[in-house]
């Protein structure tokens, strides 16, 4: 089996690169570096390429036919909330006609199999306790949109090309599978707080008024190396015979505040955080937990690390780094 992964040198797609090549398959990693790093791909033939260029479509069929792959996992897409209200002609330039090139290679080497990095954003605000894929998208942001818009371009080429196809939406992603391949980006909540500690400062809460026990937002966080293998059970599953589902939340269904990251945060770091309150930010949701009933069920995927375990992991990342 070969799997073309377009990103696989990003801080998801390089721990499914790893993953994938434990368990012996063949691995292309294509990417353009503009924020993967190379390092991350060894064992895996690199291929660099910007899967939104004008020729990419053209040139990711040749890199299909050549390594004879049989499936594509596409991670390679903009991927910051507040950036996409800023710049949404990117988002949509660079989100959706890049998975459009790729589906166009896909349809064009014969690849059938294909798993797409969707996201939580595109539920918006739902109000409800346990988010399920049966809840109507209603999405908030050109992000949240264009992975959304993303999950119907997949439909279509399916009914276009015969193609199979899986869309994982993620939850929180946090902590590290191997302590080379951690997030290095500042975008998420434990490497925002890691960062801030590391620079001397307090970690900042976004409003504490939220109905929920503490007053802070609560939302599901899932460990990178278990997403990692979510892929791998997606893979698996389209390459099986029935496949009645196309989207799966990837999360454990088990949700923590804000306040509680941080007391992990500081248990992994043997300190007491002592964070500054800030005024809340417009469009987060009190409360973002899923059902992960449906990816156990049909792919027979669970999260198996906890909240102490991901914190733990993302520290101990950053230690090995020689950060503080």
């Amino acid at each position: 089996m070969t799997t073309l992964v377009i990103g696989g040198a990003g801080y998801i797609g390089s721990h499914v690169v790893r993953l994938l090549l434990t368990k012996g398959e063949k691995v292309v990693v294509v990417d353009s570096l503009s924020t993967g790093i190379e390092e991350r791909t060894a064992g895996a033939e690199l291929v660099e390429l910007d899967v939104t260029a004008p020729d990419a479509s053209e040139k990711l069929a040749f890199q299909l036919r050549a390594a004879g792959a049989d499936s594509v996992i596409h991670f390679a897409a903009h991927k910051q909330v507040g950036e996409s209200v800023e710049k949404p002609e990117m988002y949509w330039h660079d989100n959706i006609g890049g998975l459009a090139n790729v589906l166009a290679a896909c349809a064009s080497a014969e690849v059938r199999d294909v798993v797409f990095s969707s996201s939580a954003a595109v539920y918006g605000v739902p109000d409800v306790d346990l988010v399920t894929e049966e809840l109507t998208p209603q999405p908030i942001n050109p992000y949240g949109a264009t992975k959304y818009v993303g999950e119907w371009m997949l439909a279509d080429a399916e009914r276009a090309h015969g193609l199979r196809t899986v869309a994982l939406r993620y939850f929180n992603v946090a902590g590290a599978g191997w302590p080379e391949l951690a997030d290095t980006a500042v975008m998420n909540l434990v490497p925002i707080v890691l960062d801030r500690l590391e620079q001397g400062k307090d970690p900042v809460v976004f409003g504490d008024d939220y109905d929920t026990p503490d007053g802070t937002c609560i939302r599901d966080y899932v460990h990178v190396l278990d997403l990692a293998e979510a892929h791998v059970a997606a893979l698996d599953y389209l390459r099986g015979e029935e496949r009645p589902h196309r989207v799966f939340n990837v999360g454990t269904g088990t949700g923590s505040s804000v306040l509680e990251v941080l007391d992990a945060i500081g248990r992994a770091r043997g300190v007491e955080l002592t964070p500054e309150i800030g005024p809340r930010r417009a469009g987060d949701p009190a409360r973002l937990v899923c059902s992960a009933t449906r990816i156990e069920e049909a792919l027979g995927w669970t999260g198996t690390h906890d909240l102490d375990d991901i914190v733990r992991s993302a520290v101990e990342a950053r230690r090995g780094a020689g950060r503080p």
